[in-house]
Protein backbone atom coordinates (compact mmCIF):
# COMPACT_ATOMS: atom_id res chain seq x y z
CA UNK A 1 0.00 0.00 0.00
CA UNK A 2 1.18 3.26 -0.79
CA UNK A 3 1.76 5.81 1.56
CA UNK A 4 0.73 9.65 1.07
CA UNK A 5 4.27 10.32 0.01
CA UNK A 6 4.71 7.84 -2.02
CA UNK A 7 1.98 9.13 -4.10
CA UNK A 8 3.52 12.64 -4.25
CA UNK A 9 7.02 11.36 -5.70
CA UNK A 10 5.08 9.02 -8.18
CA UNK A 11 3.33 12.07 -9.42
CA UNK A 12 6.14 14.23 -11.43
CA UNK A 13 7.19 10.81 -13.18
CA UNK A 14 3.82 10.20 -14.49
CA UNK A 15 3.23 13.94 -15.66
CA UNK A 16 7.12 13.91 -17.05
CA UNK A 17 5.80 10.79 -19.29
CA UNK A 18 2.51 12.49 -20.61
CA UNK A 19 4.99 15.75 -21.52
CA UNK A 20 7.37 13.35 -23.57
CA UNK A 21 4.06 12.26 -25.20
CA UNK A 22 2.60 14.98 -25.81
CA UNK A 23 5.81 16.73 -27.11
CA UNK A 24 6.39 13.79 -29.19
CA UNK A 25 3.74 14.74 -31.33
CA UNK A 26 4.06 16.13 -34.75
CA UNK A 27 2.75 19.65 -34.83
CA UNK A 28 -0.60 20.12 -36.84
CA UNK A 29 0.15 21.58 -40.31
CA UNK A 30 -2.05 24.63 -41.16
CA UNK A 31 -4.71 24.32 -44.31
CA UNK A 32 -3.40 26.28 -46.99
CA UNK A 33 -5.79 28.16 -48.82
CA UNK A 34 -6.18 26.90 -52.58
CA UNK A 35 -6.26 29.92 -55.26
CA UNK A 36 -8.58 28.91 -58.05
CA UNK A 37 -8.75 30.72 -61.34
CA UNK A 38 -12.43 31.05 -63.05
CA UNK A 39 -12.72 30.36 -66.33
CA UNK A 40 -15.83 32.48 -67.89
CA UNK A 41 -17.79 29.21 -68.88
CA UNK A 42 -18.04 28.93 -64.89
CA UNK A 43 -19.65 32.21 -64.47
CA UNK A 44 -21.89 31.73 -66.86
CA UNK A 45 -22.74 28.17 -65.78
CA UNK A 46 -23.78 29.41 -62.25
CA UNK A 47 -23.42 33.23 -61.34
CA UNK A 48 -23.44 32.38 -57.89
CA UNK A 49 -20.33 29.98 -58.17
CA UNK A 50 -17.92 33.49 -56.38
CA UNK A 51 -19.87 32.25 -53.26
CA UNK A 52 -19.44 28.08 -53.27
CA UNK A 53 -15.62 28.13 -52.92
CA UNK A 54 -15.72 28.19 -49.02
CA UNK A 55 -12.23 29.20 -47.25
CA UNK A 56 -10.59 29.14 -50.70
CA UNK A 57 -9.85 32.10 -52.53
CA UNK A 58 -10.86 33.21 -56.12
CA UNK A 59 -8.56 34.67 -59.23
CA UNK A 60 -10.32 36.74 -61.79
CA UNK A 61 -8.24 37.04 -65.20
CA UNK A 62 -9.02 40.28 -67.14
CA UNK A 63 -10.19 37.73 -70.29
CA UNK A 64 -12.54 36.15 -68.16
CA UNK A 65 -13.96 39.77 -67.69
CA UNK A 66 -14.10 40.68 -71.25
CA UNK A 67 -15.62 37.10 -72.21
CA UNK A 68 -18.51 37.78 -69.88
CA UNK A 69 -19.17 41.71 -71.04
CA UNK A 70 -19.37 40.12 -74.73
CA UNK A 71 -22.17 37.18 -73.46
CA UNK A 72 -24.20 39.91 -71.85
CA UNK A 73 -26.50 41.02 -74.81
CA UNK A 74 -29.60 39.09 -74.98
CA UNK A 75 -32.65 36.74 -73.06
CA UNK A 76 -31.11 33.73 -73.69
CA UNK A 77 -29.95 31.54 -70.19
CA UNK A 78 -26.36 31.98 -70.62
CA UNK A 79 -27.25 36.01 -71.20
CA UNK A 80 -28.65 36.24 -67.98
CA UNK A 81 -26.51 34.50 -65.88
CA UNK A 82 -23.99 36.90 -67.67
CA UNK A 83 -25.66 39.80 -66.47
CA UNK A 84 -26.45 38.44 -62.94
CA UNK A 85 -22.47 37.51 -62.47
CA UNK A 86 -21.68 40.89 -63.68
CA UNK A 87 -23.98 42.46 -60.79
CA UNK A 88 -22.50 40.09 -57.98
CA UNK A 89 -19.07 41.53 -59.20
CA UNK A 90 -20.17 44.98 -58.62
CA UNK A 91 -21.46 44.54 -55.24
CA UNK A 92 -18.12 42.51 -54.09
CA UNK A 93 -15.56 44.73 -55.83
CA UNK A 94 -15.21 48.01 -53.61
CA UNK A 95 -12.49 49.94 -52.79
CA UNK A 96 -9.43 51.44 -54.52
CA UNK A 97 -6.59 50.14 -56.38
CA UNK A 98 -4.68 48.83 -53.19
CA UNK A 99 -7.64 47.00 -51.74
CA UNK A 100 -8.57 45.08 -54.70
CA UNK A 101 -4.22 44.05 -54.75
CA UNK A 102 -5.08 42.47 -50.87
CA UNK A 103 -7.91 40.71 -52.11
CA UNK A 104 -11.48 41.59 -51.83
CA UNK A 105 -14.23 40.08 -49.05
CA UNK A 106 -16.95 37.93 -50.74
CA UNK A 107 -19.92 38.78 -48.97
CA UNK A 108 -22.19 35.79 -48.58
CA UNK A 109 -26.41 36.65 -48.86
CA UNK A 110 -27.19 36.95 -45.28
CA UNK A 111 -24.39 39.60 -44.63
CA UNK A 112 -21.64 37.78 -43.31
CA UNK A 113 -17.92 37.55 -44.74
CA UNK A 114 -16.93 34.49 -46.51
CA UNK A 115 -13.30 33.38 -45.41
CA UNK A 116 -12.16 33.29 -48.75
CA UNK A 117 -11.17 36.60 -50.95
CA UNK A 118 -11.76 37.97 -54.53
CA UNK A 119 -8.46 38.68 -56.33
CA UNK A 120 -8.73 40.34 -59.95
CA UNK A 121 -6.21 40.70 -62.43
CA UNK A 122 -4.46 44.82 -62.13
CA UNK A 123 -1.61 44.49 -64.27
CA UNK A 124 -0.31 43.21 -67.54
CA UNK A 125 0.77 39.01 -67.41
CA UNK A 126 2.93 37.26 -69.93
CA UNK A 127 3.05 33.33 -68.31
CA UNK A 128 5.55 31.75 -71.13
CA UNK A 129 3.40 29.68 -73.03
CA UNK A 130 4.85 27.29 -75.96
CA UNK A 131 5.21 29.38 -79.36
CA UNK A 132 2.31 26.73 -81.11
CA UNK A 133 -0.34 28.36 -78.54
CA UNK A 134 -1.57 31.78 -80.40
CA UNK A 135 -1.04 34.17 -78.17
CA UNK A 136 -4.89 36.50 -79.62
CA UNK A 137 -7.08 33.59 -77.83
CA UNK A 138 -8.81 34.40 -74.62
CA UNK A 139 -8.26 31.05 -73.52
CA UNK A 140 -4.40 30.80 -73.64
CA UNK A 141 -4.46 34.37 -72.19
CA UNK A 142 -6.19 32.65 -69.24
CA UNK A 143 -3.63 29.86 -69.07
CA UNK A 144 -0.46 32.00 -69.27
CA UNK A 145 -2.29 33.89 -65.73
CA UNK A 146 -2.61 30.31 -64.82
CA UNK A 147 1.16 29.36 -64.62
CA UNK A 148 2.58 33.18 -63.45
CA UNK A 149 0.47 32.48 -60.39
CA UNK A 150 1.68 29.06 -60.16
CA UNK A 151 4.97 30.77 -60.37
CA UNK A 152 4.31 33.65 -57.78
CA UNK A 153 1.69 31.24 -55.48
CA UNK A 154 4.41 28.86 -55.25
CA UNK A 155 3.21 27.85 -51.36
CA UNK A 156 0.06 26.77 -52.45
CA UNK A 157 -1.87 25.33 -55.04
CA UNK A 158 -3.44 26.97 -58.06
CA UNK A 159 -6.37 25.73 -59.44
CA UNK A 160 -8.34 26.14 -63.34
CA UNK A 161 -11.86 25.56 -62.52
CA UNK A 162 -13.31 25.87 -66.28
CA UNK A 163 -16.27 23.46 -67.50
CA UNK A 164 -14.62 23.66 -71.21
CA UNK A 165 -13.44 19.63 -71.69
CA UNK A 166 -10.40 21.01 -74.54
CA UNK A 167 -9.31 24.17 -71.84
CA UNK A 168 -8.71 21.26 -69.12
CA UNK A 169 -7.09 19.20 -71.16
CA UNK A 170 -4.89 21.95 -72.81
CA UNK A 171 -3.81 22.71 -68.82
CA UNK A 172 -2.90 19.75 -67.94
CA UNK A 173 -0.42 19.18 -70.79
CA UNK A 174 0.91 22.49 -69.78
CA UNK A 175 1.44 20.71 -66.51
CA UNK A 176 -1.12 23.32 -65.00
CA UNK A 177 -3.67 22.10 -62.43
CA UNK A 178 -7.53 22.20 -63.68
CA UNK A 179 -10.96 20.41 -62.60
CA UNK A 180 -14.48 21.01 -63.62
CA UNK A 181 -16.61 22.89 -61.57
CA UNK A 182 -18.57 19.98 -59.54
CA UNK A 183 -21.07 22.24 -57.24
CA UNK A 184 -23.89 21.90 -59.86
CA UNK A 185 -23.90 18.73 -59.67
CA UNK A 186 -26.42 16.48 -57.70
CA UNK A 187 -24.37 13.43 -57.74
CA UNK A 188 -21.29 12.34 -58.92
CA UNK A 189 -22.51 9.34 -60.44
CA UNK A 190 -25.62 8.47 -61.56
CA UNK A 191 -26.02 5.34 -60.29
CA UNK A 192 -26.63 6.04 -56.90
CA UNK A 193 -29.64 8.19 -57.80
CA UNK A 194 -32.56 7.20 -55.82
CA UNK A 195 -34.51 4.99 -57.67
CA UNK A 196 -37.68 4.90 -55.27
CA UNK A 197 -37.41 0.87 -55.43
CA UNK A 198 -36.03 -0.98 -52.62
CA UNK A 199 -35.74 -4.86 -52.61
CA UNK A 200 -35.85 -6.39 -48.84
CA UNK A 201 -33.44 -8.89 -47.32
CA UNK A 202 -34.39 -12.28 -47.37
CA UNK A 203 -34.13 -12.15 -43.38
CA UNK A 204 -36.40 -8.59 -42.84
CA UNK A 205 -39.33 -10.54 -41.21
CA UNK A 206 -36.62 -11.87 -39.00
CA UNK A 207 -34.90 -8.90 -38.16
CA UNK A 208 -38.45 -6.75 -38.36
CA UNK A 209 -41.04 -8.58 -37.39
CA UNK A 210 -40.62 -8.39 -33.52
CA UNK A 211 -43.70 -6.78 -31.81
CA UNK A 212 -45.04 -5.70 -35.50
CA UNK A 213 -48.70 -4.45 -35.87
CA UNK A 214 -51.11 -5.11 -38.54
CA UNK A 215 -54.64 -3.61 -39.72
CA UNK A 216 -56.58 -3.03 -42.43
CA UNK A 217 -58.44 0.22 -43.62
CA UNK A 218 -59.94 0.56 -47.03
CA UNK A 219 -58.77 -2.24 -48.56
CA UNK A 220 -55.32 -2.00 -47.91
CA UNK A 221 -53.32 -3.65 -45.14
CA UNK A 222 -50.67 -1.55 -43.00
CA UNK A 223 -47.71 -3.10 -41.21
CA UNK A 224 -46.24 -1.11 -38.43
CA UNK A 225 -42.88 -2.43 -37.62
CA UNK A 226 -39.27 -1.39 -36.69
CA UNK A 227 -35.93 -2.59 -37.38
CA UNK A 228 -32.08 -1.60 -38.58
CA UNK A 229 -33.85 -1.07 -41.90
CA UNK A 230 -35.69 1.52 -41.17
CA UNK A 231 -33.63 4.22 -40.68
CA UNK A 232 -32.47 4.07 -44.26
CA UNK A 233 -36.30 4.17 -45.73
CA UNK A 234 -38.09 6.77 -47.51
CA UNK A 235 -41.32 8.08 -47.25
CA UNK A 236 -43.35 7.18 -50.32
CA UNK A 237 -40.35 4.45 -51.55
CA UNK A 238 -41.47 1.12 -52.54
CA UNK A 239 -40.49 -2.04 -50.78
CA UNK A 240 -40.69 -5.92 -52.00
CA UNK A 241 -40.05 -9.31 -51.19
CA UNK A 242 -40.88 -11.83 -53.77
CA UNK A 243 -39.25 -14.61 -51.56
CA UNK A 244 -41.82 -15.90 -49.76
CA UNK A 245 -45.10 -18.15 -51.09
CA UNK A 246 -47.02 -14.74 -50.89
CA UNK A 247 -44.99 -11.93 -52.16
CA UNK A 248 -45.33 -8.49 -50.69
CA UNK A 249 -45.82 -5.33 -52.29
CA UNK A 250 -45.75 -1.91 -50.19
CA UNK A 251 -45.29 1.55 -50.09
CA UNK A 252 -43.42 3.70 -47.14
CA UNK A 253 -46.26 5.04 -45.53
CA UNK A 254 -44.90 7.17 -42.88
CA UNK A 255 -41.72 7.05 -41.07
CA UNK A 256 -41.71 7.98 -37.23
CA UNK A 257 -38.45 7.57 -35.34
CA UNK A 258 -37.36 4.04 -35.11
CA UNK A 259 -41.03 3.43 -36.66
CA UNK A 260 -42.09 2.89 -40.12
CA UNK A 261 -45.44 2.24 -41.32
CA UNK A 262 -45.90 -0.11 -44.98
CA UNK A 263 -49.28 -0.12 -46.64
CA UNK A 264 -49.66 -2.61 -49.01
CA UNK A 265 -50.86 -1.94 -52.75
CA UNK A 266 -53.73 -1.94 -55.45
CA UNK A 267 -52.58 -4.49 -57.99
CA UNK A 268 -52.78 -3.21 -61.32
CA UNK A 269 -51.54 -6.06 -62.94
CA UNK A 270 -54.94 -7.22 -62.79
CA UNK A 271 -57.68 -7.23 -65.33
CA UNK A 272 -60.29 -5.62 -62.63
CA UNK A 273 -58.10 -2.93 -61.99
CA UNK A 274 -57.14 -1.53 -66.02
CA UNK A 275 -56.84 1.87 -66.27
CA UNK A 276 -58.18 3.49 -69.27
CA UNK A 277 -57.69 0.35 -70.55
CA UNK A 278 -54.30 -0.67 -69.88
CA UNK A 279 -52.73 -2.75 -66.99
CA UNK A 280 -48.97 -2.86 -65.78
CA UNK A 281 -46.85 -5.11 -67.46
CA UNK A 282 -44.17 -5.41 -64.82
CA UNK A 283 -43.49 -4.68 -60.80
CA UNK A 284 -42.39 -1.22 -61.42
CA UNK A 285 -45.22 -0.28 -63.76
CA UNK A 286 -47.33 -1.07 -60.92
CA UNK A 287 -45.75 1.13 -58.54
CA UNK A 288 -45.53 3.94 -61.10
CA UNK A 289 -49.82 3.35 -61.35
CA UNK A 290 -49.97 3.41 -57.57
CA UNK A 291 -48.45 6.99 -57.39
CA UNK A 292 -50.14 8.57 -60.19
CA UNK A 293 -53.86 7.35 -59.01
CA UNK A 294 -53.21 8.47 -55.49
CA UNK A 295 -54.49 11.86 -54.79
CA UNK A 296 -51.97 12.09 -51.83
CA UNK A 297 -48.78 12.01 -53.92
CA UNK A 298 -49.10 15.53 -55.61
CA UNK A 299 -45.71 15.20 -57.31
CA UNK A 300 -44.54 11.97 -59.40
CA UNK A 301 -40.83 12.09 -61.32
CA UNK A 302 -41.05 8.51 -63.36
CA UNK A 303 -37.38 8.09 -65.14
CA UNK A 304 -36.88 5.11 -67.36
CA UNK A 305 -35.09 4.44 -70.71
CA UNK A 306 -37.05 4.17 -74.47
CA UNK A 307 -40.15 1.85 -74.04
CA UNK A 308 -40.45 1.52 -70.67
CA UNK A 309 -43.97 3.17 -70.61
CA UNK A 310 -43.84 6.40 -69.02
CA UNK A 311 -45.46 8.12 -71.22
CA UNK A 312 -48.51 5.99 -71.92
CA UNK A 313 -49.25 4.99 -68.25
CA UNK A 314 -48.99 8.91 -67.36
CA UNK A 315 -51.50 9.90 -70.02
CA UNK A 316 -54.33 6.38 -69.17
CA UNK A 317 -54.05 7.52 -65.34
CA UNK A 318 -54.76 11.40 -65.99
CA UNK A 319 -57.30 10.52 -68.72
CA UNK A 320 -58.87 8.13 -66.00
CA UNK A 321 -58.74 11.21 -63.37
CA UNK A 322 -59.82 13.63 -65.60
CA UNK A 323 -62.63 12.27 -67.72
CA UNK A 324 -64.03 9.67 -65.60
CA UNK A 325 -63.26 10.54 -61.43
CA UNK A 326 -63.48 14.50 -62.56
CA UNK A 327 -60.92 14.93 -60.28
CA UNK A 328 -58.58 17.28 -62.37
CA UNK A 329 -60.11 19.46 -64.88
CA UNK A 330 -57.70 18.81 -68.01
CA UNK A 331 -54.24 17.80 -69.03
CA UNK A 332 -51.79 20.12 -69.60
CA UNK A 333 -48.53 19.05 -72.03
CA UNK A 334 -44.76 20.15 -72.33
CA UNK A 335 -41.83 19.84 -73.16
CA UNK A 336 -38.55 21.40 -73.76
CA UNK A 337 -38.16 22.18 -77.68
CA UNK A 338 -34.67 20.49 -78.12
CA UNK A 339 -34.24 19.20 -81.48
CA UNK A 340 -32.44 15.50 -82.07
CA UNK A 341 -30.60 16.94 -85.75
CA UNK A 342 -30.46 19.72 -87.68
CA UNK A 343 -33.15 22.73 -86.80
CA UNK A 344 -35.97 22.91 -89.28
CA UNK A 345 -36.43 26.34 -88.99
CA UNK A 346 -39.76 28.34 -88.13
CA UNK A 347 -43.24 26.48 -87.65
CA UNK A 348 -46.62 28.44 -88.87
CA UNK A 349 -49.51 28.65 -86.76
CA UNK A 350 -50.63 29.14 -82.97
CA UNK A 351 -48.98 27.84 -79.75
CA UNK A 352 -50.61 24.67 -79.77
CA UNK A 353 -49.89 24.29 -83.56
CA UNK A 354 -46.16 25.50 -83.43
CA UNK A 355 -45.84 22.67 -80.55
CA UNK A 356 -47.72 19.75 -82.46
CA UNK A 357 -44.46 18.51 -84.00
CA UNK A 358 -42.51 18.11 -80.36
CA UNK A 359 -45.95 15.96 -79.36
CA UNK A 360 -45.68 12.94 -81.42
CA UNK A 361 -45.12 11.09 -78.49
CA UNK A 362 -48.61 12.19 -77.08
CA UNK A 363 -50.22 11.28 -80.83
CA UNK A 364 -48.32 8.19 -80.87
CA UNK A 365 -49.86 7.09 -76.96
CA UNK A 366 -53.14 8.49 -77.71
CA UNK A 367 -53.97 6.14 -80.72
CA UNK A 368 -52.77 3.05 -78.41
CA UNK A 369 -55.14 4.12 -75.49
CA UNK A 370 -58.05 4.72 -77.99
CA UNK A 371 -57.79 1.43 -79.58
CA UNK A 372 -58.47 0.08 -75.96
CA UNK A 373 -62.05 0.90 -75.86
CA UNK A 374 -63.70 -1.61 -77.83
CA UNK A 375 -67.40 0.00 -76.97
CA UNK A 376 -69.17 2.01 -79.57
CA UNK A 377 -67.13 1.02 -82.94
CA UNK A 378 -65.86 3.14 -85.23
CA UNK A 379 -67.53 5.95 -84.27
CA UNK A 380 -67.34 5.99 -80.62
CA UNK A 381 -63.73 5.75 -81.06
CA UNK A 382 -63.75 8.66 -83.44
CA UNK A 383 -65.86 10.78 -80.67
CA UNK A 384 -63.78 9.13 -77.58
CA UNK A 385 -60.65 10.75 -79.53
CA UNK A 386 -62.18 14.08 -80.40
CA UNK A 387 -62.92 13.80 -76.54
CA UNK A 388 -59.90 13.06 -75.47
CA UNK A 389 -58.43 15.43 -77.38
CA UNK A 390 -60.17 18.77 -76.26
CA UNK A 391 -59.08 18.20 -72.71
CA UNK A 392 -55.46 18.02 -73.63
CA UNK A 393 -53.72 21.20 -73.90
CA UNK A 394 -50.08 21.64 -75.54
CA UNK A 395 -48.06 24.48 -73.83
CA UNK A 396 -44.46 26.00 -74.69
CA UNK A 397 -42.01 26.47 -71.80
CA UNK A 398 -41.43 29.95 -73.48
CA UNK A 399 -44.92 31.64 -71.59
CA UNK A 400 -44.63 29.65 -68.63
CA UNK A 401 -43.60 32.55 -65.93
CA UNK A 402 -45.99 33.59 -64.16
CA UNK A 403 -48.41 31.16 -64.61
CA UNK A 404 -51.08 29.24 -61.92
CA UNK A 405 -52.44 25.94 -63.00
CA UNK A 406 -55.20 25.14 -60.72
CA UNK A 407 -56.56 21.55 -60.74
CA UNK A 408 -54.88 20.20 -63.57
CA UNK A 409 -52.83 17.27 -64.42
CA UNK A 410 -49.01 18.75 -65.49
CA UNK A 411 -46.92 16.42 -67.51
CA UNK A 412 -43.53 17.55 -68.00
CA UNK A 413 -41.82 15.81 -70.89
CA UNK A 414 -38.52 14.84 -71.68
CA UNK A 415 -37.40 16.67 -68.38
CA UNK A 416 -33.97 15.58 -68.36
CA UNK A 417 -33.42 18.29 -70.83
CA UNK A 418 -34.23 21.22 -68.22
CA UNK A 419 -31.69 23.02 -66.15
CA UNK A 420 -32.66 22.73 -62.05
CA UNK A 421 -33.56 26.48 -62.25
CA UNK A 422 -36.00 25.71 -65.35
CA UNK A 423 -37.44 23.33 -63.44
CA UNK A 424 -38.05 25.13 -60.23
CA UNK A 425 -40.02 27.61 -62.48
CA UNK A 426 -42.07 24.78 -64.13
CA UNK A 427 -43.42 22.72 -60.70
CA UNK A 428 -43.74 26.13 -58.89
CA UNK A 429 -46.68 26.57 -61.23
CA UNK A 430 -48.79 24.62 -59.53
CA UNK A 431 -51.58 25.96 -57.73
CA UNK A 432 -54.60 24.05 -55.47
CA UNK A 433 -55.03 20.82 -56.87
CA UNK A 434 -52.53 20.27 -59.72
CA UNK A 435 -50.52 17.48 -59.70
CA UNK A 436 -47.12 17.50 -61.67
CA UNK A 437 -45.48 14.77 -63.36
CA UNK A 438 -41.97 14.76 -64.55
CA UNK A 439 -40.74 12.09 -67.37
CA UNK A 440 -37.87 11.50 -68.70
CA UNK A 441 -34.52 9.47 -69.24
CA UNK A 442 -31.04 11.19 -67.78
CA UNK A 443 -29.13 8.67 -70.57
CA UNK A 444 -30.94 11.41 -73.33
CA UNK A 445 -29.48 14.83 -72.51
CA UNK A 446 -29.65 17.04 -75.64
CA UNK A 447 -28.55 20.28 -74.07
CA UNK A 448 -25.24 20.62 -74.28
CA UNK A 449 -24.38 22.25 -71.19
CA UNK A 450 -26.70 19.43 -68.69
CA UNK A 451 -25.00 16.24 -67.53
CA UNK A 452 -26.57 13.33 -65.83
CA UNK A 453 -25.31 15.01 -62.71
CA UNK A 454 -26.14 18.48 -62.99
CA UNK A 455 -29.83 17.82 -64.89
CA UNK A 456 -32.89 19.60 -63.50
CA UNK A 457 -34.71 15.82 -63.73
CA UNK A 458 -31.90 14.84 -61.38
CA UNK A 459 -32.40 17.92 -59.31
CA UNK A 460 -35.89 17.31 -58.01
CA UNK A 461 -35.39 13.54 -57.94
CA UNK A 462 -32.57 14.53 -55.08
CA UNK A 463 -34.19 17.30 -53.21
CA UNK A 464 -38.13 16.13 -53.88
CA UNK A 465 -37.78 12.00 -52.09
CA UNK A 466 -38.47 12.77 -48.47
CA UNK A 467 -41.02 15.06 -49.08
CA UNK A 468 -44.69 13.12 -47.85
CA UNK A 469 -46.52 13.66 -51.32
CA UNK A 470 -44.12 13.03 -53.63
CA UNK A 471 -43.17 10.19 -55.14
CA UNK A 472 -40.45 8.56 -57.57
CA UNK A 473 -40.28 5.35 -59.80
CA UNK A 474 -37.30 4.42 -62.67
CA UNK A 475 -39.12 2.16 -64.77
CA UNK A 476 -36.47 -0.83 -65.85
CA UNK A 477 -37.69 -3.20 -67.69
CA UNK A 478 -38.84 -2.04 -71.64
CA UNK A 479 -42.38 -2.66 -72.65
CA UNK A 480 -42.50 -1.19 -76.60
CA UNK A 481 -41.16 -3.92 -78.52
CA UNK A 482 -38.81 -7.38 -78.39
CA UNK A 483 -37.28 -5.02 -81.22
CA UNK A 484 -37.00 -2.09 -79.36
CA UNK A 485 -35.95 -3.31 -76.24
CA UNK A 486 -32.91 -5.70 -77.93
CA UNK A 487 -31.71 -2.39 -79.81
CA UNK A 488 -31.94 -0.23 -76.68
CA UNK A 489 -29.40 -3.16 -75.42
CA UNK A 490 -27.68 -4.34 -78.20
CA UNK A 491 -26.81 -0.64 -79.67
Amino acid sequence: MLKPYDVEQAAPESSEVAIVQKSSRSPRKPKVKKLFVLDTNVLMHDPTCLFRFEEHDVYLPIGTLEELDGHKKGLSDVARNARQASRFLDEIVVGDLEAIKKGLPIRLKDGQHSRGRLFLQTEAINGELPATLASGRTDNQILSVVRHLQTQESSREVVLVSKDINMRIKARALGLAAEDYFNDKVLEDADLLYTGVRRLPRDFWESHGKGVESWKKDGHTYYRLSGPLVPKLHVNEFVYDEGGERPLYALVREIAGRQAVLETLRDYTHAKNSVWGINARNREQNFALNLLMNPAVDFVTLLGQAGTGKTLLCLAAGLTQVLDDKRYSEIIMTRVTVPLGEDIGFLPGTEEEKMQPWMGALEDNLDVLNATDESGGEWGRAATRDLVRSRIKIKSLNFMRGRTFVNKWLVIDEAQNLTPKQMKTLVTRAGPGTKVVCLGNIAQIDTPYLTEGSSGLTYVVDRMKDWPHAGHVTLARGERSRLADHAAEAL
